[in-house]
């Protein structure tokens, strides 16, 4: 069995009947038939050293997608084994900074002819309305550094294009056999569109819920998943006349809420990520185990409390845990 980090006591109460499992096998080689998840990063807009921005890649059919880009994407992949040029396409739940701050490093580091780069096309993008926007802003920002390399190292220009695509609810990817869903999420109403995605590969499949609060529409895109991986908030109770960790909390999923969620969507295994656990120096924030302590108020099932870089195999519908 794998030697787990800390809060591990906890966790390996979570196999039931087999479906999820713990190895001690070393980021073994991707399998035909097989959906590989990255957690890249699993942390909030609070700069902290553990947990990078909210990114999760998805390997499958022989392609590399990514949801969401946050800070420290780069790294990451690279930690992963790939090259950034091996991403295939960028998924983006919604367009607050923290999930996508990572692009343009992924973007323009991506583009170069270093071993670690190399993209032989132009970035690929799926996103709400305003993605585009975004990307051709971020052309004229770069622009002077866009234009240098290309005299200076004669960069290929059609690989530091922007291919994106905006998009709605239903099927926006569908190619050799991965299929991507996007379906609507609340993350408060003035924060519209935001996404979460459904991945389906030879029967098996994962759910990332980006940012939301309880959501009737997940339950319904994500029942029946092998895996999924939800986003957490919390605060001590004393802390919420406070109004900015009010509307912060008011925009996210409890830990309470997400149990509820996980016991109608009974999934293999339901991993937290994206964590927003908030204090002040004087009330220190909820911490990982009283996560898992709150949400088994409402849910017996598998859980994970996931960490940067940690690995699931989803394959033959049961999810392995592996080391990477």
């Amino acid at each position: 069995m794998t030697l787990l980090k800390p809060l591990s006591w906890l966790f390996f109460l979570l196999s039931l009947s087999g479906v999820w499992q713990s190895s001690a096998q070393s980021n073994p080689k991707i399998n035909p038939d097989e959906i590989r998840v990255t957690l890249l990063g699993t942390g909030s807009p609070n700069p902290v050293m553990n947990r990078f921005g909210p990114s999760v890649l998805i390997q499958a059919g022989g392609k590399n997608l990514l949801v969401d880009s946050g800070r420290g994407v780069t790294q990451r992949i690279v930690q992963s084994g790939l090259k950034l040029g091996d991403i295939h396409a960028v998924f983006l739940t919604h367009l607050h900074s923290d999930h996508i701050n990572g692009i343009p490093d992924l973007w323009l580091t991506g583009w170069l002819e270093a071993n670690y780069a190399q993209r032989q096309e132009p970035f690929r993008l799926y996103g709400p309305k305003g993605s585009k926007n975004l990307m051709d802003q971020l052309a004229k920002a770069y622009e002077w550094d866009i234009s240098a390399r290309i005299a200076d190292q004669n960069l290929n220009p059609n690989n530091i294009k922007s291919d994106v695509t905006e998009i709605t609810q239903g099927v926006i990817f569908d190619q050799g056999g991965v299929k991507v869903t996007a379906f609507d999420v609340d993350h408060g109403e003035l924060l519209k569109p935001a996404f979460g995605y459904r991945i389906d590969f030879a029967g098996n499949s994962v759910v990332l819920s980006g940012d939301t609060k309880f959501n009737e529409n997940l339950i319904q895109y994500a029942t029946g998943t092998d895996l999924l991986i939800h986003q957490v908030a919390a605060v001590r109770p004393e802390l919420l006349a406070n109004p900015i960790f009010k509307v912060i909390l008011d925009h996210h999923t409890k830990p309470d809420e997400a149990g509820m969620v996980f016991s109608r969507v009974k999934p293999k295994l339901a991993v937290y990520y994206h964590f927003t656990l908030l204090g002040t120096p004087k009330i220190p924030p909820v911490t990982e185990k009283e996560v898992f302590e709150m949400t088994r108020k409402t849910y017996s099932g598998p859980l994970l409390i996931g960490e940067d870089r940690m690995a699931f195999k989803v394959e033959n519908q049961t999810v392995l845990q592996i080391q990477n």
